[in-house]
């Protein structure tokens, strides 16, 4: 498969799929999503694999959602809101084996839902985690916040979506959003360890395990899909538009100025 947005390589098992847009802070667009779920379903139905690694080119970024660029009420891709963020959320719980992001910077917004959905988070110590919907005029009224409950609890989760702070690595391993924070220098060979160490597990007990999991937050695929359509209806207000025009301006949105 030839990729424009993302890197796809195997190494000794486990597949890296790798956002390449390092000059976005790898914000998604269309494409970005569209090849993601491609290569989710590459490796996840390649015997050959054992694991799967999500991460982010350079050292600045995971991922921080998406790409505002594009986004003038709307995105540049297919999808409920102009990104298949349903299908690309879907794909990382879907695929039967075990994907982990690697964390070496800022997850932030989409970025931070993507960690939240992942089996697994390994996070180097320059990681930043943290929701700016609210402070943009948008939402993930899905995964990002009934399932985000889930990871870290009900109070945190909506302190993460009320406040818009920021956290690190080492808080994110105390609330349950990462599993492990490494010094930055050993992020890629730790997560490598851990994916290498899941290839030599059983894979179908591996998938059987994986869709066990998800089995008890299956309803949450409904809530997200519901939320989506009414985040479309969202954007296309003047409030939400706000939050774009103001980062344009570089000025301080006034969301109350347009809201019902």
């Amino acid at each position: 498969m030839q990729f424009e947005d993302i890197l796809y390589e195997v190494k000794n098992g486990v597949a890296w799929i790798t956002i390449n847009r390092p000059e976005k802070m790898n914000a998604f667009r269309g494409t970005t999503c569209d090849e993601i779920i491609k290569g989710l379903n590459k490796a996840g139905y390649d015997k050959s694999v054992g694991a799967i690694v999500l991460a982010g080119a350079g050292d600045r970024a995971f991922c921080t959602g998406g790409d505002q660029s594009a986004h003038d009420g709307n995105y540049d891709g297919r999808g409920t809101i102009g990104l298949p963020m349903e299908e690309l959320h879907t794909a990382i719980r879907d695929v039967p084996k075990p994907v982990i992001a690697r964390v070496q910077g800022f997850a932030i917004g989409g970025g931070n839902v993507l960690c939240t959905i992942c089996d697994l988070t390994i996070c180097s110590d320059k990681a930043v985690f943290g929701q700016v919907g609210p402070k943009m005029g948008s939402v993930d009224p899905g995964y990002g916040t009934a399932f985000l409950a889930r990871v870290v609890g009900e109070k945190k989760a909506r302190e993460i979506w009320y406040l818009n702070k920021r956290y690190s690595g080492q808080e994110a391993v105390a609330m349950g959003l990462a599993n492990i924070c490494v010094p930055h220098e050993q992020l890629d060979a730790t997560v490598q360890e851990w994916a290498e160490t899941i290839c030599e597990r059983s894979p179908t007990a591996i998938a059987i395990a994986k869709r066990s999991f998800n089995m008890d937050t299956a309803h949450q695929a409904g809530i997200a899909g519901m939320g989506m359509y009414a985040l479309k209806l969202f954007y296309d207000t003047e409030e939400s538009r706000e939050g774009v025009n103001a980062l344009k301006d570089k000025r301080k949105p006034e969301f109350r100025k347009y809201a019902k």
